[in-house]
């Protein structure tokens, strides 16, 4: 994939338009997910060959299929390290990661908390539909409490997991969520994340049609409030952040919660990586310093 090197201000929905068509079912949340990245990825003018999205397993785990970039779609919770080792690997690279709720609060949940306080220059994208949709609906980390599924026939028990706030106290440095039946303001918030420098985090509800009638597009549509929306909200404030994220009932706040822009990334961080991306060093191990290890070990 992304072969074709496409000059800047050239670029086109057609460029990033995938070689296979999603199979996502008619009406799901992720279609919406897709365009608003193509737009973003469009509107910033990045061409196709310096972006590589990365996905672990799940309906939008299928994501790198449909998108005309670099692409690997890995393991079962397994995105964000794979992802690390091509930002470390290239750093020069747009690194874009996408999951589900399961993939990423789930088995992934570990990887999600180290790589944020690691402040890796990663965006990550989870489209949280509050099942697990590619099983066939199970709860999931992110199902409300007392929801009827495969596994709850009587009602979940378990308290959800809150992505934002744990975004939030693991040390993300860009937190954000979006909806996906709001594609304007979903592909600012996507830009803006791309353009940050550090771990980046979309919580992006993206209704299942199939498995999830509780947390649907019309019950999210007079919830949803913009945190754009109000002229006093301070992005930089963490308290201000933290005390939105509990927010969840009529008012749902979607938005940019928090930005810091004064934390160095792991690349940064890491003197090998000063000269330049990995992929464009020269990293041959000289013929005596081979030996010697050789020998060593012998």
């Amino acid at each position: 994939m992304a072969t074709e090197i496409i000059p800047p201000n050239q670029i086109t929905m057609a460029n990033f338009k995938g070689r296979v068509e999603p199979d996502w079912c008619p009406g799901c949340g992720d279609y919406g997910v897709l365009a608003a990245v193509q737009k973003a990825l469009v509107e910033l003018q990045i061409p196709q060959h310096e972006v590589a999205t990365i996905s672990g397993i799940g309906c939008s785990s299928n994501f790198p299929g449909f998108i005309e970039t670099y692409g690997m779609h890995t393991l079962h919770g397994r995105s964000l390290p794979v992802a690390t080792g091509v930002k470390m690997a290239n750093h020069a690279l747009t690194v874009l990661v996408t999951g589900g709720d399961g993939d990423g609060f789930g088995i992934g949940c570990g990887h999600f908390v180290h790589a944020m306080r690691r402040n890796v220059d990663l965006t990550y994208m989870v489209m949280d539909n509050q099942i697990y949709g590619l099983t066939t609906g199970q709860t999931s980390p992110t199902s409300r409490l007392a929801m009827k599924t495969k596994t709850t026939p009587f009602g979940n028990v378990e308290r959800p997991v809150n992505p934002i706030a744990l975004a939030l106290a693991a040390g993300a440095t860009y937190v954000a969520r979006g909806f996906s039946a709001e594609q304007k303001h979903l592909t600012e918030l996507i830009k803006n994340a791309i353009q940050h420098k550090g771990f980046s985090f979309l919580d992006i509800f993206s209704p299942c049609v199939t498995y999830n009638h509780d947390n649907t597009v019309q019950w999210f549509k007079p919830r949803v409030k913009k945190l754009e929306d109000n002229p006093a909200y301070d992005s930089t404030n963490f308290e201000a952040a933290m005390e939105k994220s509990q927010l969840w009932g009529d008012e749902i706040p979607i938005g940019k919660f928090y930005e810091r822009t004064d934390v160095p990334t792991l690349t940064e961080l890491e003197p090998v990586l000063n000269p330049g991306p990995l992929v464009h060093q020269n990293n041959r191990i000289p013929a005596p310093v081979a030996k010697s290890f050789i020998d060593e070990l012998m």
